[in-house]
């Protein structure tokens, strides 16, 4: 599934015109919301907005025709809607357009304006540590590279035992009483019973987690991105002993992994990594609040959009669904606000989450109550 880039977001940022159309929908991978077409449809709302606010702007029929007619060509592209992840992101101008298929969940929201509307990608960008995930039974074996947003699979064929018995290379399922070892002094013959198995049962599976280990340390050599195992409770331990790649979690996924496909595996792995990607906007936020009041944090909109085209901003916090219209001078370094978005009118927040993004910084967007500074929409920690 390809992502879309920082260097995508530079390019779609540079692109001005009379009439940027963004349309962000949520999409469905699977299930009754496919069947029904619900994505369909909700696209089909977007573009009825979309098409009103420039009947607004007095624009000739023929004309919105013709800049919609891409957009409007969607809808019956069955093949497309096949082939959907978490969320939709399309652009269009006169001499532009551009779809992004994205694992990533929108709300549905459409803007008309004189530059593309970009704020709603910028989670795909916080948060999204790489790591990696080891689906292990005795006859799966599955390695995938993951980040919040995205799933590859990494081939281990031709390094590890695609099951146990292909190691250990005999029938590898000890029964209760396996086999005849010996006889007492009066003849009476006597077996192996289940701690004997339960021994064999071990050290079969340590022979078969060695091996598997042994290829998985060839793949991930170098690598300092954890590793998360999904496998039966009973394994664990075992596999954890014969373990020597340093990066292994000691929390696990107490899962078949074979029963659940990689898109659900990603789900869950995600809810046990997240607390751990987390972290650096916890301490973004424990930076600004140390530092507030030092010259190093703002929340007027004047100084942190002149901050942020410096490139000074280290990180910007953004309320969730707010916005701020009016229309920046640089020169001046002033802000004119508009209650109502005019035709002149940019998003301001827009404006200062793609500076800051481009030059380096780390954009979050927060609910209200999340804000290092709730009481304005715009926080800034800058780098010195």
């Amino acid at each position: 599934m390809a992502l879309i880039t920082k260097k995508e977001i530079g390019e779609l940022n540079a692109i001005h015109g009379e009439s940027c159309i963004s349309i962000y929908i949520p999409t469905h991978r699977v299930g009754e919301e496919v069947f029904e077409r619900k994505d369909v449809l909700e696209l089909k709302n977007q573009l009825k907005d979309v098409k009103n606010k420039l009947v607004k702007e007095k624009m000739a029929p023929r004309n919105i025709k013709a800049l919609l007619a891409p957009i409007q060509e969607l809808l019956d592209n069955t093949a497309f809607w096949r082939h959907q992840s978490d969320g939709l992101a399309i652009f269009r101008t006169d001499e532009f357009f551009k779809v992004f298929t994205l694992p990533v969940h929108f709300e549905a929201f459409n803007f008309v304006g004189n530059n593309f509307y970009l704020k709603p990608l910028m989670p795909m960008f916080t948060g999204d540590g790489k790591f990696f995930v080891l689906g292990l039974e005795k006859k799966y074996v599955k390695l995938y590279g993951m980040t919040r947003h995205t799933i590859t699979d990494i081939d281990i064929e031709d390094l590890v035992p695609s099951e146990m018995k292909e190691e250990v290379g005999y029938d590898y399922e000890p029964k209760s009483l396996q086999y005849k070892s010996g006889a007492d002094a009066h003849g009476r013959a006597f077996y192996h019973g289940h701690a004997e198995a339960d021994n064999d049962r071990k050290s079969e599976l340590g022979q078969f987690f060695r091996a598997v280990d042994k290829g998985i340390r060839a793949v991930l050599r170098g690598e300092i991105a954890p590793l998360l195992l999904v496998t039966q409770e009973v394994m664990f331990p075992i596999y954890k002993k014969e373990n020597t790649y340093t990066y292994l979690l000691d929390d696990f996924i107490d899962q078949t992994p074979s029963e659940r496909d990689k898109f659900e595996l990603h789900e869950m792995a995600w809810a046990k990594m997240a607390p751990m990607f987390d972290q650096d906007r916890k301490d973004k936020i424990s930076q600004f609040k140390e530092h507030q009041g030092s010259g190093r944090t703002a929340s007027d909109l004047d100084h942190v959009l002149a901050e942020a085209i410096a490139g000074r901003v280290e990180a910007l916090f953004l309320e969730n669904r707010a916005d701020i219209w009016g229309v920046y001078n640089p020169e001046k370094r002033h802000v004119r606000v508009d209650e109502l978005p005019l035709p002149s009118s940019v998003s301001l927040l827009n404006m200062a989450a793609m500076e800051t993004f481009l030059n380096g910084g780390t954009v979050y967007l927060l609910e209200k109550d999340e804000m290092p500074d709730p009481y304005s929409k715009i926080n800034a920690l800058y780098r010195y």
